[in-house]
């Protein structure tokens, strides 16, 4: 299946959540993005019945191998494009902002050449 942007993006937040908190649950997904409860639910489940994630009984979040590996892929391009935007002279604010809406749409060989030219690949 093909994520939207969004998808993408829900993905993306439970991995931070949980490198920085360990655990996942849906209300820090809402507190995290700022989205509805009702949002977030829904989202939860279509990643759940795609096989992105899986809840546990205790309601904790967790991302299956696709689901970190899709996580991690969109997570790499933000990080890397942030960077680049700064060291273009944007500001960091500016420059996540940008990275978030540029990560979603970016071509695998466009990501792969900035990496080359920039020395990170």
């Amino acid at each position: 299946m093909s994520l939207h942007e969004s998808g993408e993006d829900y993905l993306e937040a439970i991995l931070m959540l949980q490198e920085k908190n360990g655990s996942v649950r849906s209300i820090d997904v809402v507190q995290h993005l700022g989205y509805s409860k009702p949002s977030i639910s829904r989202a939860m489940s279509i990643l759940r019945a795609n096989g992105y994630i899986t809840m546990e009984a205790d309601g904790r979040l967790l991302l299956t191998p696709l689901g970190e590996e899709t996580a991690r892929s969109v997570y790499e391009r933000h990080q890397f494009l942030t960077r680049w935007l700064v060291r273009l002279g944007v500001s960091p604010e500016v420059a996540a902002r940008d990275a978030c809406r540029i990560e979603h749409d970016i071509s695998p060989e466009t990501f792969a050449c900035l990496k080359r030219h920039t020395g990170e690949a």
